[in-house]
């Protein structure tokens, strides 16, 4: 019960998260009075629905996402040229463009003319269309703002909590954990560093943070390096040899860092709450990995492909679908951890995928919002150059003559959706085992 409950949750977090989302496009529609026709969340038949204002709000069955109708999107036409011929063209892209218009121009109704998307300045449809990844990405702040200034989160101490005895391998802690006459002590052993120990400088160089001192560390290498420590408050400094290790790295993970400096000692972790800026300065460090991961988009792809249909392991940083999260908010929920931890993690989740979707948004190819925000700006970016030229003021973007590649890339997206549908049911990421 505890793993369907989970699954619940996240569900109507997530169709929480899309119908503010449209709402971010909703709003700025109406206010630069753009006739809205509807609001809904989900696709497919009606589950219910309202009108209000001319608009209808409602709810339909199939829960991958949400819209809203403006009408106008698509310009008419250019106005032929009576004193010149008409060249005519009768291949099938033509006549999907010219049938799109055809369905976008029987929504303009008499008295409609000045409430038509397209005929709005560039600004105002580069702002309507830019307020659904603004959206996603307030709801992601609030939300990691929540956790972080709310709850709290765990912060590495330089204040040392343990120190191994010894050097194991994987394998040899495997088959014996209790340190041996055998095994070589651990640097930090060996140097005399000891539990409460606080580490304020490597190599001379002061480290207010554990980040700090780990870089430090890794970055000297095998070779002896003075560790300043304060012990029972007093300075002291400690001169420990370092050995070289293949550790995970601290930017990229997954990645393997090769021959880093390793000393061998754990941090103290306690849970602090955070400031506003350093919220920010978290959103800021996800907004450029969940970027970076983007640009990886296809390669990691790929990856999914092959764990679909060769049994490789599922990257975790991969790409997931609406079921895969659905599934790991069930393991949240059936997990044994504290319930205030469960609640936190819910939140982190969200706060990701809010953030993700508001990137995956502005990615400037249709049918994605980002697409319409380039042709915004390009129209933008025209006209300022007619006017600084001194010459007539283009027509509106015919965005229209993009669309036999919206459709391609329509068809793309719905391939990989199902793609990671059918790897998220044969093999879903898992948050353990």
């Amino acid at each position: 019960m505890s793993w369907f409950f989970g699954i619940a949750v996240f569900f109507f977090g997530l169709m929480a998260s899309i119908a503010l989302h449209e709402v971010g496009h909703l709003v700025p529609a109406k206010l630069f009075g753009v006739k809205v026709t509807q609001y809904m969340v989900g696709f497919g038949q009606t589950m219910w629905s309202r009108h209000k204002g001319g608009t209808e709000y409602g709810v339909k069955w199939i829960p991958l996402g949400g819209y809203i109708r403006m009408i106008g999107m698509l310009p008419p036409r250019p106005t032929d040229d009576p004193n010149k011929l008409r060249a005519v063209s009768t291949g099938p892209w033509r006549a999907l463009i010219e049938n799109a218009r055809e369905v976008a121009l029987e929504e303009v109704k008499p008295g409609d003319e000045d409430r038509v998307f397209y005929r709005k300045p560039w600004w105002q449809k580069v702002i309507i269309m830019a307020g659904g990844p603004a959206m996603n990405f307030v709801l992601a702040f609030v939300l990691f703002a929540v956790v972080m200034m709310g709850f709290g989160v765990a912060v590495q101490k330089t204040q040392v909590a343990s120190v191994p005895a010894c050097v194991k391998t994987t394998a040899e802690y495997a088959k014996n954990a209790t340190c041996t006459s055998a095994d070589k002590p651990s640097p930090a052993a060996a140097a005399g560093l000891k539990p409460g120990d606080v580490i304020v400088s490597v190599a001379g160089k002061p480290t207010a943070t554990w980040e700090a001192a780990t870089r430090a560390i890794r970055g000297h290498g095998a070779g002896t390096v003075a560790i300043g420590i304060k012990r029972a408050g007093q300075p002291m400094t400690l001169n420990a040899t370092l050995i070289a290790q293949d550790r995970e790295s601290l930017d990229e993970p997954g990645k393997i860092d090769k021959a880093v400096g390793y000393l061998g000692v754990s941090p103290t972790t306690v849970v602090e709450r955070q400031s506003l800026g350093a919220v920010t300065t978290q959103m800021w460090n996800l907004t450029s990995a969940t970027a970076g991961s983007l640009l990886r988009f296809p390669e990691k792809m790929v990856g999914v492909w092959n764990a679909a249909f060769s049994g490789q392991e599922r990257d975790k940083n991969g790409p997931i679908g609406i079921i895969g999260a659905g599934r790991i908010g069930g393991e949240i929920a059936a997990s044994a951890a504290p319930l205030e931890n469960k609640i936190v993690t819910f939140i982190n989740l969200l706060a990701g995928f809010n953030l993700a979707i508001g990137l995956f948004n502005l990615v400037p190819l249709l049918p994605l919002d980002g697409g319409h925000i380039a042709g915004g700006l390009w129209e933008g970016l025209k006209r300022a150059f007619a006017r600084v030229t001194r010459r007539p003021l283009p027509g509106h973007v015919d965005i229209a003559k993009a669309l036999p590649l919206t459709y391609a890339i329509a068809f793309v997206m719905v391939i990989m959706a199902g793609l990671l549908m059918y790897a998220d049911l044969v093999n879903p990421v898992r948050l353990s085992g």
